[in-house]
C-alpha cells in the first residue's frame, strides 16, 4: 500500500533512483504571503523555513530583498540563524529596469547583498505585458533578462527565471516566451519556469503547451501554478508528464486569490503516484506535522479536508466502507496513512453500522469483539442521538464514554446530580460576575452517599458552572485539579427565529499532557454546556487514574 503506483511512462519511472535531479522548490514565504490574512513576521519566516526544511524540499523562496524590508532582514538574520540540512535559500527579485545598467540597479544589487545561493528572478515572457506593463521593446526585455542573468552568474550565483504570464503569452505569441527562455538559458540560467501567472489554465493545456516547449528548448523547465481553476496540482503534475522536472509551490496551497499549488500535495503525488523520489527518505512522514504547523504559524486553522495532511483525508463515515476497511483498510484508501505521517479514523454518525463501531472501538482502546449486543445498543442509540443535533464526529472522548456505558461491568457515574444553578450578575458599573453552585451525591466505598455543595466563579456561566462541579469532586477524585477548559464552542440547530433553538456545545478540555473532547445538546445552552463538562470531567477520571 505505501509503494508508489505510478502514472509516468514506464522509462520515467524506471529513471528515477534516491538521486533524482528534480526540484522541489517552495514559496511559501514570498508567494505564499500574498493570501489575504497572512502576514509573517520575520521570526515566522525563520520558523517556516525551517519546518519546510524538515520534508526535504530543495529550495526555499525566503522572499524579495530590497523591495521589502521585513524580507531584507530575514535574509540579514538567516546567515546566521538558519542551518539548513536539505534546502537551499532563495532570494526573489526583478531583472534589471528599461534603459539600467544592471550595475547600476538597487534592486539587483540587494539580490546580491542577500547573500544566497540562488536567486530566482521575475521576467516579462507576454508580449502585452512587455509592451503594456514594462512599455518597453521586446528587444529591451530580452536583453533586460540576459543582462540580469549573467550578472548574478558571475557573481557566483544559481539563477533560476521566472516567466511571468508564460501560458497568456503562449496563447498570444507561442514563440516570444521560447526566445526569453533561450535567453536566459544562454546567460546562464539554470532554470527556466513556466508561470500560469493567472492561473486559468488546464491540465489538458498545460500537458500540451509544455510538451511544445520542452521540443524546442534545451534548458531545464519548471513549473508555477497558481489554483484559480481548482487545478494547480494537476497542472503541476501534467507538466512533470510533459517534461518539467522543477515545480513551484506553497505551504498548504497558500497564495493571492485561490492560492498556488500545494507543495504538500505535490510531493505526495511525485512520490506516492508517480514514484519519483523528489524528497530524502525519511521526511514524508513528516507532511502532515508540518502542514498543520505552518498552518498555525499562520493564523490559519488547518484544512481538514487537504488531501493528504487533513484530518480527515483518511477518515470514513459510511458504514458500508468501513465494513469494507474491517476486511482490509487497503480496500478504501488510497495510500496507507502513516507514508505522510496522518492515520486513519473512523466516524460515529447516524450513518455508522456494526462495522463502524466496532472499528471506533478498535480505534479508543475499547476491546468490542464478541460484543454483537453492545455494539446493536450503541448503533441505535447513536441514530436516536443524532436525531435529537448530537454529533460524535468531533467529540471521540463522549463517544468512548457511551461505548464504555454499554459493556458488562461498566463503572458507576462519578456523583448523583441533585441540582445546579448558574447566575450572571450585571453591576451599574459594568461588572459582570458570574457564579454557580452545584448539589451532588457522591458514593462512598461502603455503598453510603455524601452531599456535596460547592460553589464557584468565573468569566461567564458555564466557566461557573465548571469551576463549582470541579471544585465538588476534587476532593475524591484530586487528579480532577489540572484539568481545565481549552476551548468551547457553540452551534446553534433548527433555528426558526426569535432565540429557541436547539444549542450543541463542543467543549476542549486539557490536563497539560493532553486534550480531549466532548459534547452536549439541549434546548438551553447552559445545560447542553453541562452534559459536555459532565463528559469531560468523567473521562479525566478514567483516564487519568
Amino acid at each position: 500500500m505505501s509503494g508508489p503506483s505510478s502514472d509516468l511512462p514506464g522509462d520515467a519511472v524506471a529513471d528515477a533512483t534516491t538521486e533524482l535531479d528534480f526540484h522541489v522548490f517552495d514559496t511559501t514565504l514570498r508567494d505564499g504571503a500574498q493570501r489575504e490574512g497572512v502576514s509573517w513576521s520575520v521570526a515566522d519566516k525563520l520558523a517556516v523555513a525551517r519546518l519546510l526544511d524538515e520534508i526535504g524540499v530543495g529550495f526555499i523562496e525566503g522572499g524579495w530583498p530590497g523591495a521589502l524590508p521585513k524580507d531584507t532582514e530575514f535574509f540579514a538574520r538567516a546567515r546566521t540563524e538558519l542551518q539548513l540540512r536539505h534546502a537551499q535559500l532563495v532570494a526573489f527579485g526583478a531583472t534589471r529596469k528599461a534603459g539600467v545598467r544592471v550595475e547600476d540597479d538597487p534592486q539587483v544589487r540587494a539580490l546580491l547583498d542577500a547573500e544566497t545561493p540562488v536567486v530566482c528572478l521575475v521576467a516579462k515572457s507576454d508580449v502585452r505585458h512587455v509592451r503594456e506593463a514594462l512599455r518597453t521593446t521586446l528587444e529591451e526585455n530580452l536583453a533586460m533578462v540576459a543582462d540580469t542573468v549573467a550578472f548574478l552568474v558571475a557573481h557566483g550565483r544559481r539563477v533560476f527565471v521566472d516567466c511571468e504570464h508564460f501560458f497568456d503569452g503562449y496563447a498570444a505569441d507561442p514563440q516570444y516566451g521560447v526566445q526569453v527562455l533561450e535567453t536566459a538559458f544562454a546567460a546562464g540560467a539554470e532554470v527556466g519556469v513556466l508561470c500560469d501567472t493567472n492561473g486559468g489554465m488546464l491540465p489538458m493545456g498545460v500537458g500540451r503547451v509544455v510538451a511544445d516547449v520542452r521540443a524546442r528548448t534545451s534548458g531545464r523547465l519548471g513549473i508555477h501554478c497558481q489554483d484559480d481553476t481548482g487545478c494547480a496540482v494537476a497542472n503541476t503534475l501534467a507538466a512533470v508528464e510533459a517534461g518539467v522536472t522543477h515545480v513551484q509551490g506553497t505551504a498548504n496551497g497558500y497564495g493571492e486569490r485561490a492560492g498556488n499549488a500545494d507543495t504538500f500535495a505535490l510531493v505526495g503525488n511525485l512520490v506516492t503516484k508517480m514514484g519519483l523520489p523528489v524528497v530524502p527518505a525519511g521526511c514524508l512522514p513528516e507532511l502532515k506535522r508540518v502542514s498543520h504547523a505552518i498552518a498555525e504559524l499562520a493564523n490559519i486553522a488547518p484544512d481538514d479536508h487537504q488531501p493528504f495532511v487533513g484530518a480527515s483525508a483518511f477518515a470514513h463515515k459510511a458504514g458500508l466502507h468501513a465494513s469494507a476497511i474491517k476486511v482490509s483498510p487497503e480496500l478504501y484508501n488510497h495510500l496507507a496513512p502513516e507514508v505522510v505521517g496522518n492515520d486513519m479514523r473512523i466516524l460515529v454518525t447516524e450513518m455508522a453500522g456494526r462495522a463502524s463501531i466496532e472499528l471506533k472501538g478498535r480505534e479508543l482502546g475499547v476491546d468490542l469483539a464478541g460484543q454483537a449486543d453492545a455494539i446493536g445498543r450503541v448503533v441505535d442509540q447513536v441514530k436516536v442521538l443524532e436525531a435529537d443535533g448530537w454529533s460524535f464526529e468531533a467529540a471521540d472522548a463522549s463517544f468512548e464514554l457511551l461505548l464504555r456505558a454499554q459493556l458488562p461491568g461498566a463503572p458507576e457515574p462519578l456523583f448523583e446530580l441533585e441540582s445546579y444553578r448558574s447566575s450572571v450578575e450585571h453591576w451599574g458599573n459594568g461588572v459582570v460576575v458570574s457564579e454557580a453552585t452545584v448539589k451532588v451525591h457522591l458514593r462512598n466505598d461502603d455503598g453510603t452517599t455524601e452531599r456535596v455543595i460547592s460553589t464557584g466563579e468565573g468569566n461567564g456561566p458555564v466557566n461557573a458552572l465548571d469551576n463549582a462541579l470541579r471544585q465538588a469532586l476534587v476532593g475524591r477524585y484530586p487528579q480532577l485539579a489540572g484539568v481545565s477548559l481549552a476551548d468551547y464552542k457553540v452551534r446553534i440547530l433548527g433555528w426558526t427565529g426569535g432565540t429557541s433553538a436547539t444549542t450543541r456545545v463542543l467543549v476542549d478540555s486539557t490536563d497539560g499532557a493532553g486534550e480531549w473532547t466532548t459534547v452536549g445538546v439541549h434546548d438551553n445552552i447552559v445545560e447542553a454546556s453541562w452534559h459536555a463538562l459532565v463528559d469531560a470531567l468523567t473521562y479525566a477520571v478514567r483516564h487519568r487514574l
